[in-house]
């Protein structure tokens, strides 16, 4: 069976003053990287036979740490990129339902029925970044591999590897620097581990 250790990236100023990012190539914050870090010590000494991750900076950040304790090289898959939140990119949430309100709304409570203005839509997330880790599986079989991504894009993977569909969106966690493990076998995922986050304690207590 192929392990997912399935990683969102770190913290940025846009996920601490809430913007929406999508494609926009925000940078780690101080605590992003610190978090990274934090990502990296927790997997230290685990067998890990790749890194993959999204091309975004934040994802590409996060995800270097841990190919550095690992002993791997980053790849970049694109199938792993942020969703494309189109018009809404840049703007706050409280911005977004000024401009869209009943779109907005839409996205709270039935965020599958949305595609974003110039954008895309959930389902359009969950089927490529689906074909990507089909993709690492296949090319990975009884390995262990990391993926670094967002949190639209765990979410959605989350969901469909449990035959759960993107109306669930909403009830599956992912914080930042968060893991999250799944196993694949014949097709076949189960989930071990959900929105761990107990390795960034440590940052917690620092900051009290």
């Amino acid at each position: 069976m192929t392990r997912i250790i399935l990683v969102r990236h770190g913290e940025t100023e846009w996920n601490r003053v809430e913007r929406f990012r999508g494609r926009i190539d925000v940078e780690l914050n101080e605590t992003g990287h610190d978090q990274a870090q934090a990502v990296a010590e927790r997997l230290r000494g685990r067998t890990i036979d790749a890194v993959y991750s999204s091309p975004l900076k934040r994802a590409l950040h996060t995800a270097q740490p841990i190919a550095e304790v690992s002993g791997c090289k980053v790849q970049r898959l694109q199938g792993m990129i942020d969703v494309d939140y189109g018009h809404w990119a840049g703007h706050s949430p409280q911005e977004v339902a000024d401009k869209y309100p009943d779109l907005y709304q839409t996205w709270l409570q039935a965020p599958y029925l949305v595609e974003f203005p110039r954008g895309e839509s959930l389902a359009q997330v969950r089927d490529r970044a689906w074909d990507a880790m089909e993709g690492v599986c296949a090319r990975y079989p009884e390995r262990a591999v990391v993926l670094v991504s967002h949190v639209v894009v765990n979410r959605v993977l989350v969901c469909a590897a449990l035959g759960l569909g993107t109306p669930c969106f909403w009830k599956i966690s992912q914080d930042n620097a968060a893991i999250s493990v799944l196993e694949c076998q014949q097709g076949e995922y189960r989930l071990l581990l959900l929105n761990d986050t107990c390795h960034l304690a440590s940052l917690s207590a620092a900051q009290v």
